[in-house]
């Protein structure tokens, strides 16, 4: 994975994915934030956070060290953080290579606190580069065929993705799609068909070949009712009148005595 973000079609994207993640996470704030893999991307560049950790998996090659050397190393499925500790994530490509997703995000909703964010970007199976994938797997079943992405991970789609957030309390805050050039691998055919970028922009704007995804952890807090009774008015006394001898009438005087 970290040789194919060196081609021609990966340095393509790597730069659609800086410029979102930069947009996103600026004006996000607190005490702590992490990125979760991919060293090649700074996903928190611009975010003006006091701690800003980078955790991988494993350590990788020193030259796709681009956003420096990491913290810790340290498994999606099992972050080394308190509950309820950290205001930012920053997943690029994270659960795709992960061979547990489901775990990794509950560990993400595990460790953020009440209304943190998590950045998540992948490569979508709904567009033109995930067709050319499938193609060719099947090719490589019947004997041919060269794949265009790297064979690791899954493709995990931006729908089914929302589902899993929904199910954690998460609320969808932004999605945007990318990256709508054909599947070619040199820089010349790249910028042969830059035009298509706006193109797909507003004819198709949700068979990008990336998405880029903000989410917010929702805590809903209980509310005290208050009691019936209190909030009822009392009711006025009701007043008794009183018989008053002085005066009363003659006739019912001389009937008591």
């Amino acid at each position: 994975m970290h040789h194919w973000f060196d081609s021609p079609p990966g340095r393509y994207l790597l730069e659609w994915e800086q410029a979102r993640f930069d947009a996103a996470v600026a004006d996000v704030f607190g005490y702590q934030s992490l990125q979760l893999g991919m060293p090649s991307l700074q996903g928190l560049r611009a975010n003006r956070m006091p701690h800003r950790w980078l955790a991988l998996g494993e350590m990788p090659p020193q030259p796709t060290l681009a956003g420096g050397t990491p913290h810790l190393l340290a498994h999606a499925v099992a972050l080394p953080f308190a509950d309820n500790s950290l205001d930012l994530l920053v997943l690029p490509h994270t659960l795709e290579l992960s061979h547990d997703p489901h775990t990794a995000l509950r560990e993400v909703a595990r460790v953020l606190v009440p209304e943190g964010r998590v950045v998540i970007s992948g490569l979508n199976p709904a567009s033109l580069w995930g067709l050319r994938q499938m193609r060719a797997r099947w090719g490589q079943r019947l004997g041919s065929g060269t794949l265009y992405l790297p064979d690791t991970g899954q493709f995990i789609g931006p729908w089914r993705l929302r589902d899993w957030l929904q199910l954690l309390s998460f609320e969808v805050d932004e999605v945007q799609f990318g990256c709508y050039r054909p599947a070619v691998r040199t820089q010349k055919w790249l910028q042969r068909w830059a035009w298509v970028d706006s193109v797909g922009e507003r004819c198709w704007p949700i068979l990008g070949a990336a998405y880029f995804m903000v989410a917010i952890k929702r805590v809903h807090g209980m509310r005290l009712l208050e009691p019936a009774w209190r909030s009822t008015r009392p009711r006025a006394a009701a007043t008794v009148p009183v018989a008053n001898r002085a005066t009363a009438s003659p006739f019912i005087d001389r009937n008591f005595e």
